[in-house]
């Protein structure tokens, strides 16, 4: 009993400092003026203001629930502690309760300006033809997975499949709290090395993809960054189809081109063209930002968080299948031996040793 003691002293501990370092008081305050302005009746004149108000009333609203609950199981485990015949059930529960605090703790990581933002994620198959973008889509659904995992939404912006098998490239935004602090960490050129499934010899193959993550802002968001109207090279096309029925007979699709920078982004999924026009801004501030903190970054490389350009030249994990199987991320050193869970969406791993690098 003297072990689960110290064990619950010492997760006591660890929530007293997370608490006063999160300052709940200032988290229910806002939470107060976010439901005052819940209950704003001109509020869904404004339909996208209005569901990021209502998503950031609810992702905080849970977090402050989660926390007050994990409090209250901390000191019903306090009462019990006396009893020595609940020895067994008290250990499963602090172990229970020693996984939570982890999870607490590591948002204390997510301190950057738009951590707690959706993400905009973009997945491109690198040279290789059919089995790059076979890997290609074999990331996309280890994020779907992992978003699963975190009860995060996606919702595909712009996709293009492979002739054969698998995506050119695929877009998605990423919706729940912290979504952006957790995944933008991806970003970078991965590696897959396994016998091809695409060819009758089996021969080992080795593809890449790229992954870009952006924060997905509100206009509000870039004050410094001023997008004009005169800069906007607006370009309707008719989105990709199956044909059929569902074929599209109208210009939804969307490609929008910023003109000083050279920007391009193209949004096509959704059915009506004013949806697909504000994704393509959407994607547009996010590429913006990206691109302003390239220009800051010789002045800001000891900053952690700092972005790092999806490049190809920027490998962050190899994943290997054949002749071995092993996964390792080349900037924490973390690896491991089954590449099956992974690829399923096991990324905590990965994803905690990148966030806790200083």
């Amino acid at each position: 009993m003297n072990d689960l003691k110290e064990k619950y002293k010492e997760i006591l501990e660890r929530f007293d400092g997370l608490t006063n370092s999160i300052n709940l008081p200032e988290m229910k305050l806002k939470l107060g003026k976010l439901e005052a302005g819940s209950t704003d009746p001109n509020l869904w004149d404004d339909q996208e203001r209005a569901r990021n108000l209502m998503q950031e009333l609810g992702d905080l609203k849970k977090e402050i629930e989660e926390i007050e609950e994990f409090g209250k199981n901390l000191k019903n485990i306090s009462d019990l502690m006396s009893d020595d015949s609940l020895a067994e059930d008290l250990s499963k529960e602090l172990k229970k309760l020693e996984k939570e605090i982890n999870e607490f703790e590591l948002k204390t990581y997510l301190s950057d300006t738009y951590d707690a933002k959706n993400a905009i994620l973009s997945i491109h198959a690198g040279q290789g033809g059919t089995e790059a973008m076979d890997w290609a889509s074999m990331l996309l659904r280890m994020y779907l997975r992992f978003c699963e995992r975190r009860d995060w939404s996606t919702n595909v912006l712009d996709s293009t499949e492979g002739e054969e098998a698998g995506l050119k490239s695929i877009t998605l935004k990423v919706a729940g709290k912290y979504a952006y602090g957790y995944l933008k960490g991806e970003v970078g050129a991965h590696r897959l090395v396994r016998q091809s499934p695409f060819n009758a010899d089996n021969l080992r193959q080795t593809s890449f993809a790229l992954v870009e993550v952006l924060p997905e802002l509100a206009e509000t968001d870039l004050s410094d960054v001023e997008i004009k109207d005169e800069d906007l090279d607006w370009q309707f096309f008719r989105a990709s189809s199956q044909g059929g029925q569902n074929v599209q007979k109208v210009s939804t699709a969307v490609r929008l081109i910023h003109k000083p920078t050279g920007i391009v982004v193209t949004a096509q999924t959704e059915r009506f063209q004013e949806q697909n026009r504000k994704n393509a801004l959407s994607l547009l501030r996010g590429k913006l930002w990206v691109r302003q903190k390239e220009m800051e970054k010789e002045t800001k490389k000891d900053i952690k968080g700092e972005y790092k350009p999806a490049s190809w030249g920027n490998q962050i994990r190899s994943y290997v299948l054949h002749p071995y199987k092993m996964v390792k991320d080349l900037r924490t050193g973390i690896e491991v031996s089954n590449p099956d869970s992974v690829l399923d969406g096991d990324l905590n791993e990965f994803i905690e040793a990148e966030l806790k690098i200083k």
